[in-house]
């Protein structure tokens, strides 16, 4: 059974019973990204949430008969590893309890418009790292670190000018990316308006 065969408990006990440690590594690495984002969102951390989600894994490698009566692995994963990032937070008192919106009220619906995000800002990524060097590097810093261009201008020893005219090339690059590639154009819309108001 391949990764894309994986879509209930059963499934993926049926593959670890038979050992299959590789499939089950790209079976983790399929949703690894899109789990860490999901948890990133509550601990804000990345290194936390990166803990929070291997050990989600984990303890499904270790007991995985847990899972017997699981329907929806992905639904599963999801709202184990936000459950997982929301007990957290409320262990480390960071926040309080009625800015959190628990995992039991998680519909279909949410978990389907999350996966969706995720994926939109996975491939977003990607397509910021392609940028040229010096043009990526100023639009990460405007878009990861919230510099302002003069703080950008200063850290890099380039005018406010290049700055901008950096942050204005990467923009257009992105969007004649993401109009002109036919994968990218089925969400288009959505990837234009991460571009341009996300805060990665």
């Amino acid at each position: 059974m391949g990764v894309l065969g994986i879509e209930t408990g059963r499934d993926l006990i049926a593959l670890i019973e038979k050992g299959r440690t590789p499939t089950f590594t790209q079976f983790y690495t399929s949703y690894f990204q899109k789990l860490l984002l999901a948890s990133d969102k509550y601990v804000k951390d990345v290194y936390t949430a990166e803990e929070l989600v291997q050990d989600v894994f984990l303890k499904i490698w270790e007991n995985p008969y847990t899972i017997t009566e699981v329907k929806s692995i992905k639904s599963y994963l999801y709202k184990s590893v936000i459950n997982a990032s929301i007990n957290y937070i409320n262990r480390q008192k960071n926040i309080e309890q009625h800015h959190l919106k628990l995992v039991t009220e998680l519909s279909d619906g949410d978990l389907r418009d999350l996966e969706e995000e995720n994926e939109m800002i996975i491939l977003l990524h990607a397509e910021i790292d392609k940028l040229p060097s010096q043009c990526k590097k100023v639009f990460k810093l405007s878009r990861f670190e919230h510099l302002k261009y003069k703080e950008i201008a200063l850290q890099l020893g380039i005018s406010e000018k290049t700055v901008e005219n950096h942050i204005g090339n990467a923009l257009k690059i992105l969007r004649d990316r993401f109009l002109n590639d036919t994968k990218l154009n089925k969400k288009g819309k959505s990837f234009l308006l991460l571009v341009n108001t996300y805060q990665l």
